[in-house]
């Protein structure tokens, strides 16, 4: 054979093959870690719009529960809206008749409860104490957002926003604002008050979500001054 043929014939040896092995895994490792970091990019993206879209919808729903708010107007009636510390509880109108609705925040969750549409003063008291045993495994009761860390809730009274909760239950339409007394040892949590109480002017939902971040909504109910 002559020196020509025997140069073609002459292949790859080991140390050639061994470096290219080498250079097509390290290339292959980072493509794999490309797609990946594409993978949770992806994920994290959709799971942000998914929570975005999410939240949009809570506070639409909050919204309307508010919009449609109903006063029942008569001296023992529970209050049209009130906040505790934990549940913001209020009545709204419905086509057979008034729905109390709760919304409450419990173990990083902000769940809302809605009872069945009642006809007389004395069903919406029986489900305004019902409202407050609630602990969240209720059928009716369902999470409309998780991951929350905090929640807090604001009452437009005059001409500033104040902390709902300081104003007991007992802030009437005149601007007064009374403490509710402190009930008994081992008692249940109080019956509505008895004073009536107006309607805010708006109502301010505040809500910490977890990792951060904060979620303002207002909502202006009635004739504005």
């Amino acid at each position: 054979m002559t020196a020509p043929a025997r140069h073609r014939a002459r292949g790859f040896t080991l140390v050639e093959v061994l470096v290219a092995l080498m250079v097509m895994a390290v290339m292959a490792a980072m493509a794999q870690r490309g797609v990946q970091a594409l993978q949770t990019a992806n994920r994290a993206g959709q799971d942000r719009m998914e929570r975005s879209l999410r939240l949009a919808t809570v506070l639409t729903q909050f919204e309307q529960d508010l919009a449609a708010l109903y006063d029942a107007e008569a001296e023992r009636a529970p209050p049209a809206v009130a906040f505790d510390g934990a549940t913001l509880r209020l009545l709204r109108r419905t086509a057979d008749g008034a729905q109390l609705v709760a919304w409450s925040f419990k173990g990083g969750r902000f769940l809302r409860w809605a009872g069945q549409p009642l006809l007389s003063l004395g069903q919406l008291d029986q489900a305004w104490q019902r409202s407050q045993l609630l602990d969240g495994s209720e059928r009716e009761q369902v999470v409309a957002l998780d991951g929350v860390q905090a929640v807090q809730v604001y009452f437009w009274w005059g001409s500033a926003w104040s902390n709902a909760q300081s104003t007991g239950n007992l802030a009437v339409a005149g601007g007064s604002v009374q403490a509710p007394p402190p009930p008994a040892s081992g008692a249940s949590a109080p019956r509505p008050p008895t004073t009536r109480q107006g309607v805010p002017r708006g109502v301010r939902l505040v809500l910490t979500l977890a990792g951060g971040g904060q979620v303002t909504r207002d909502v202006l109910m009635g004739p504005q001054p």
